[in-house]
């Protein structure tokens, strides 16, 4: 027997399970639109139950919260269904975790059309699409600003740890391509010495400019609206935050958004990165490597750019050095460059 036949026998479980993979995206949208987690975290535990406080069909109910089990969102012993802890967390509309807005951004029709469109992306390198995610003031970001802040309270709550916000510094802060805001205004909420000045789109800001008001420190969030590439950052900043935009372009755009960032910081400010990381293997771990097809799908030439990428890119703009720092729990990692 050659080596290449050492193992299981070959199967085709793969590649069902990978071209059915929609019926999950659709499964926990519908449950979701049906409030079915929640009813459950609220003592329904029979599908006939579930099915009354959802308004919907006892055999529909059974069904679906069968699927969910089998893809992990519930659990069931004795006919009777149960959140999982992560459910609990995040699919409980009472819980302030709850992630289920995040949908109105994630399945935006324009995104799932740039699916429709991969092979073409594959072959040419990028999207080919007239609007995309880059085309200025495009709709889609008031979407995200508005739709996916809950899924970063968080990663913010955690780069506030890592920066120790709570210290008090007195700390003039740049923002670029801001969307909700959460990070920059975590920052103020935890360090009532800081000062936000944030970059985004004026029709993004206004979102930002409310979640500022709500977390009580909008005298001190400042906004400067347009393209993080053309407008005027001023000066003198102790930290410019990068939060998941750098991603969206090819290393030479990086390069030049960075020079312009480390022209706006101070002597020994820092460039606060919070991206996904894949290692140079670029397949691993699992979640910031497959982000880069996200990019090819819907920008032109946006990537998940390593570690190495980032040393690389941070100094040719000038910065002196870079570090990484993992975030967990999360997916992101921190990419610190030192003027």
């Amino acid at each position: 027997m050659s080596r290449a036949q050492v193992g299981p026998p070959p199967s085709p479980q793969l590649f069902f399970e990978t071209v059915n993979a929609f019926h999950k995206t659709e499964a926990l949208k519908t449950a979701i639109e049906l409030g079915l987690f929640t009813a459950i975290a609220q003592g329904q535990q029979k599908a006939e139950d579930i099915a009354a406080t959802c308004n919907a069909s006892a055999r529909g109910t059974r069904i679906l919260c069968d699927f969910l089990v089998v893809n992990g969102f519930l659990t069931k012993a004795a006919n009777r269904y149960a959140m999982t802890r992560d459910s609990a967390v995040f699919l409980d509309q009472r819980s302030p975790a709850y992630l289920g807005s995040a949908l109105r951004f994630l399945l935006l029709p324009s995104t799932i059309e740039d699916y429709r469109h991969l092979t073409e992306a594959v072959r040419t390198g990028g999207t080919t699409r007239k609007e995309n995610s880059l085309t200025p003031e495009h709709p889609m970001w008031v979407e995200f600003a508005r739709g996916m802040a809950p899924l970063m309270a968080m990663p913010a709550e955690q780069l506030a740890k890592m920066l120790r916000a709570d210290e008090g510094h007195k700390w003039k802060v740049l923002s670029l391509a801001v969307g909700h805001g959460l990070y920059d205004i975590t920052l103020a909420r935890h360090n009532p010495n800081a000062e936000v000045w944030a970059v985004d789109w004026a029709n993004v800001l206004e979102v930002a400019g409310e979640n500022a008001a709500k977390a009580g420190v909008a005298g001190r969030y400042h906004t400067i609206p347009g393209s993080a590439f053309e407008v005027d950052y001023g000066e003198g900043y102790d930290l410019a935050l990068v939060v998941n935009f750098l991603h969206h372009f090819d290393l030479i755009t990086c390069e030049k958004l960075l020079r312009k960032v480390h022209g706006a910081l101070k002597p020994g400010g820092r460039a606060v990165i919070l991206e996904f990381v894949p290692n140079e293997d670029r397949v691993s771990p699992p979640l910031p490597a497959s982000f880069s097809l996200i990019m090819l799908a819907g920008t032109p030439a946006g990537d998940a750019h390593t570690f190495k990428e980032f040393q690389q890119m941070l100094g040719n703009a000038g910065f002196r050095s870079s570090e990484l720092h993992p975030l967990p729990p999360t997916f992101f990692n921190v990419v610190l460059g030192q003027k």
